[in-house]
């Protein structure tokens, strides 16, 4: 027996009849043709099917459909106007942090998460947020460097536009820069 449901994904209202046991990221790629979420290990360990329902990052593969009726889901799609990217997108791209682009929408809405309510995290506070994301290809190094760039960048920005310019350097020694990156 279908039912209706009603999401919000990236912005724009879906109403949709979906069976009791269809996952969310069965909808979000077959039916709504948003191809960001990858189906990797199907049972929530790779984290290539994340998503931000509500703003919290989400397996979709583990999320039913109908558990996600009246929420708003974000892929990575709908974290920047078209043609545009956010800071971090903009500083994965920057720095070559990833090669396939497999892991990429995971790491950066699970970074996006982090940063809604840490905005200056530490390195240590990275490397936890993407933990749940497997990356097979470049390892974790390059993907804490390029946030940490966008960090640095978000936190300069700020003090321009606050007139605080001279504590972001004395700040930016915070990120304990030595902390290894457990894979």
């Amino acid at each position: 027996m279908k039912k209706t449901v009603h999401l919000v994904v990236n912005g724009e209202p879906w109403e949709l009849d979906v069976a009791p046991n269809d996952v969310l990221i069965e909808v979000l790629r077959d039916r709504i043709g948003v191809k960001s979420p990858k189906i990797g290990c199907e049972r929530g360990d790779c984290g290539s099917c994340t998503v931000l329902l509500d703003g919290r990052s989400v397996r979709s593969c583990l999320v039913l459909a109908i558990e996600a009726d009246g929420h708003a889901i974000t892929t990575v799609e709908g974290l920047a106007a078209p043609g545009h990217l956010t800071p971090v997108q903009q500083a994965f791209v920057d720095s070559s942090a990833f090669q396939c682009g497999f892991c990429a929408p995971g790491m950066v809405l699970s970074v996006h998460e982090l940063l809604g309510h840490e905005p200056n995290p530490t390195r240590a506070q990275v490397e936890h947020a993407i933990a749940g994301n497997l990356c097979r290809c470049t390892g974790y190094h390059p993907i804490v460097d390029a946030v940490m760039t966008a960090v640095a960048a978000g936190a300069a920005e700020r003090a321009i536009r606050d007139g605080t310019l001279a504590a972001v350097g004395a700040r930016a020694g915070h990120a304990d820069d030595g902390a290894e990156v457990q894979a």
